[in-house]
């Protein structure tokens, strides 16, 4: 491909200096840095490219630094590109696919900040606050471990054992100490039954609806959920805790991202005028 193209690396390098200098020393237009037969650069090219890069100009030193590599490397890609050192349908491929990717990236990257702005997402949250707030009961249980293999006579032994244990504490037992003695789930039952605070929806139907409306110190009656018999106690009232603003805004703001930039793609692809042929 060198015999082809009659050019080398070095060759290359010696040229694009040559260009990189001759850019410098040719009559600019207003507004323009360098100029050549392959096209000029702009103020506003190079200040784009610093803003890319992000580089902060220390001095004039340090611009001219920056501008003499910028503008090499500007000739040394035109100089290549110019004398057909790659295949040219892949590189404009590779370059239009890069154009696009940027281009999408910038224009969400500028929406979003827009739209999901810290005070949308604030706005959300005041105009949301149930879905950030949730009930919980302190509450201690006794459990009596059932499953599915179970035959009814094994069923009514867990039965019965609970049944005692509540007539226990009706009778002047503390629900601690029977907890301690019948209880079949032994971490609660270390702490004489205390399952701590309890979130409302997290535990079974039956469970969370009578912890809910007893009383404090109020025990239930006997009761089957899908892990066995209980008997519980609410230790504290139920109280609506809700979730502190910087606890949830990053979920909000991850939320509403996603619903802008949906809506946003369809919109801008409602408006496209691409049609397969």
């Amino acid at each position: 491909m060198c015999n082809r193209l009659n050019i080398n690396i070095q060759s290359i390098l010696m040229l694009a200096a040559l260009m990189a200098l001759s850019l410098l020393l040719a009559g600019c237009d207003k507004g323009s840095l360098a100029s050549g037969k392959n096209g000029k650069v702009t103020e506003a090219d190079f200040d784009a490219y610093l803003k890319y890069r992000s580089i902060e100009v220390r001095d004039d030193k340090h611009r001219q630094a920056v501008l003499d590599e910028y503008l090499q490397r500007e000739a040394l890609a035109k100089t290549i590109y110019n004398n057909h050192f790659n295949d040219d349908a892949l590189i404009e491929a590779e370059l239009n696919e890069l154009r696009k990717e940027v281009l999408v990236s910038r224009y969400f990257e500028r929406y979003l900040a827009e739209n999901a702005s810290e005070q949308a997402v604030n706005n959300y949250y005041n105009n949301n606050i149930a879905n950030y707030e949730e009930r919980k009961v302190h509450v201690a249980h006794i459990l009596l471990r059932t499953n599915g293999h179970m035959d009814e006579a094994q069923r009514k032994v867990k039965l019965t054992t609970i049944q005692e244990a509540y007539s226990k504490i009706q009778s002047g037992m503390a629900f601690k100490e029977a907890a301690e003695r019948y209880s079949e789930d032994a971490i609660s039952a270390k702490k004489g039954g205390d399952l701590g605070w309890v979130k409302e929806g997290s535990i079974a139907q039956s469970f969370s609806e009578r912890a809910f409306t007893l009383a404090i110190d109020e025990m239930s009656e006997p009761f089957e959920s899908p892990f066995g018999f209980h008997v519980i106690q609410v230790l504290e009232a139920p109280q609506v805790i809700r979730r502190p603003y910087e606890a949830v805004k990053g979920e909000i703001r991850y939320q509403l991202r996603n619903q802008y930039k949906e809506a946003e793609m369809k919109r801008l692809m409602e408006g496209s005028d691409i049609t397969l042929n």
